[in-house]
């Protein structure tokens, strides 16, 4: 279940909110998240992409863009993450001009975690977000 990791789905509302923030992302910013379909049927299957969030959190990578993914329950352990974090990668090797990303994941979301992994991400610092355990990444 995809919101294992989140807490639980969004509502009316939260889903509103997040439509937003993602369009805000590419016209503040210049990045945001893309919407990552399955080429055979054209399925949603999840989405990609970078965003600052203003997190929250201690760490020292709080302003870096921070890569995130999440994809339907259908399409774990199929490679579409992987392959769509290395293409949103690729993109953000050619316009952030050879900064640091990051990305934080919960210490149980191991399937996340070998995703961060075969990316080049490594573990940088454990730290807390919400209250809970939470893995800084770098690349």
């Amino acid at each position: 279940m995809v919101t294992r990791h989140f807490g639980r789905p969004f509502a009316g509302e939260e889903s509103w909110t997040r439509l937003l923030r993602y369009v805000g992302h590419w016209a503040l910013l210049g990045f945001g998240y893309w919407v990552v379909e399955e080429k055979a049927t054209g399925d949603f299957a999840g989405e990609v992409g970078f965003a600052n969030y203003k997190r929250d959190i201690e760490s020292s990578l709080k302003d870096t863009p921070e890569i995130g993914w999440v994809f339907a329950a259908q399409y774990h352990g199929r490679g579409y993450a992987t392959e769509a974090a290395r293409a949103a990668i690729a993109w953000g090797d050619a316009h952030f001009s050879g900064s640091r990303t990051n990305c934080i994941i919960r210490p149980e979301n191991l399937p996340s975690i070998r995703v961060a992994e075969k990316c080049g991400y490594r573990e940088c610092e454990r730290t807390t977000y919400k209250g809970e355990p939470t893995i800084v990444f770098v690349r």
